[in-house]
């Protein structure tokens, strides 16, 4: 798989088990002091803003930088952060807006760290599409089994031990993770134009991505299926507590469910993207995306509501796979961190609208119309974006660059050659 991936493998699964002690435990702490659903909102789209704010400049400076640096000294950073967080809970001061603080910290520690990994990945094995493929897969399952089998259960279970516990629990696997990215081989620096101002480095990243249609389509997908997501995500909680009846270990539960889905989703994207192609195939995922919300939206009970989320996590993990790797294989290295950015910015910039939204629409309706709000919003941008997305247009950009002399080879089950 390359030189260094076992290992870029392995800080990613701590740090994502840490990532789902926290996804349990922050909205179960933010719930524990106030049970206003817009103000819950607060602290989901709190971890949003950063993207909002600094994500087309914070893709050029991360294409200026040292990829394997920038991630570690943010992992050092987000591990201090947790830990301030964790001294807070254990005194007793722990409050609305300093959880709002601690989201919105680690979510411009993500920022920096996703863009240079998503970067870093290509570099670090050749660009060579068919180990992308894998290795996308393998980082995303390792992702979900981490932070959605077993950090859920675990956050949920820490935080009756005590407040600080989960929040300690995700600073020491950031600690951890920090060590094992320290150690990866170091790949070439990008080297930028001369005399070329960061602001119109960022300016020529975001041309990129809004003047190629196909690179404009997979970033538009995550960007309105985030208003859907933040709007599900904000409500969950509220809607297993008073609708489904269950408590803090169900709720682990209900993410966990997700996550499953998610882990087959992602073990059989290579499948699903040869059988029908790589752009037909993130056409379905979004539409199984949205049925599976609107099932949500109606579960009479957990049981129904688990295997909703299952499937929504199933369609979810196979587009984190198709997608991303589809993205390494047709941009630039040197444009890399900022396509990465200006993609990520746009679905970030989605999601405290999709926060927000849910907790009015919850709060007026009731949650069962956020949900349903939102599944009819993901069936609405599959219809959307699929012409965008096509298996036509999927194969003539894995054409170019394999005509450009890289490895890439044209998707589509038709054609008989393996899809990203």
């Amino acid at each position: 798989m390359g030189v260094g991936f076992g290992r870029l493998w392995g800080a990613q699964t701590v740090s994502s088990l840490g990532d789902g002690v926290s996804h349990a435990a922050l909205p179960l702490l933010a719930l524990s002091l106030t049970r206003d659903p817009v103000v819950l909102a607060v602290v989901t789209a709190a971890g949003t803003l950063p993207w909002v704010l600094f994500g087309v400049l914070g893709g050029a400076l991360v294409d200026r930088w040292d990829r394997r640096r920038a991630m570690w000294v943010t992992d050092v950073a987000r591990a201090v952060l947790l830990a301030v967080a964790a001294v807070a809970a254990a005194l007793g001061v722990l409050s609305i807006a300093l959880l709002a603080a601690v989201a919105f910290g680690l979510g411009l520690g993500g920022l920096f760290f996703d863009t240079a990994a998503t970067a870093y990945l290509p570099d670090l094995l050749g660009r060579d599409t068919v180990l992308l493929e894998r290795a996308n897969a393998r980082l995303r399952g390792a992702q979900t089994a981490a932070s959605g089998f077993a950090g859920p259960p675990a956050g949920s279970a820490l935080l009756v031990v005590g407040r600080a516990v989960p929040l300690l629990a995700d600073a020491v696997s950031f600690a951890v993770s920090a060590v094992l990215v320290r150690s990866l081989p170091a790949v070439p620096r990008p080297v930028p134009r001369a005399r070329e101002s960061l602001l119109r480095q960022a300016r020529a990243g975001a041309s990129y991505v809004f003047g190629d249609r196909l690179l404009l389509g997979l970033a538009l997908r995550p960007a309105v299926g985030n208003v859907a997501f933040l709007a599900v995500e904000t409500v969950l909680a509220l809607f297993a507590h008073e609708r489904l009846g269950v408590g803090a270990l169900g709720f682990g539960l209900l993410l966990t469910a997700e996550a499953g889905g998610g882990l087959v989703g992602a073990g059989v994207a290579s499948v699903v993207g040869r059988r029908l192609g790589t752009g037909l195939a993130l056409s379905c995922t979004a539409a199984v995306e949205g049925v599976a919300v609107l099932g949500l939206a109606v579960a009479p009970d957990a049981y129904v509501a688990g295997g909703a989320l299952a499937v929504c996590g199933a369609g979810m993990g196979a587009t984190m796979v198709l997608g991303p790797s589809l993205r390494q294989a047709v941009v630039p290295a040197g444009l890399m961190g900022r396509v990465a950015s200006v993609s990520r910015m746009l679905a970030m910039c989605a999601a405290p609208f999709g926060a927000f939204l849910g907790g009015w629409l919850a709060a007026v309706y009731g949650v069962r119309a956020a949900l349903c709000a939102a599944g009819g919003l993901l069936l609405a941008m599959t219809a959307v974006t699929a012409t965008m997305t096509s298996n036509r247009k999927v194969e003539a950009a894995l054409r170019a660059v394999g005509g450009g002399g890289g490895t890439a080879r044209p998707a589509g089950g038709r054609v008989g050659e393996r899809a990203l």
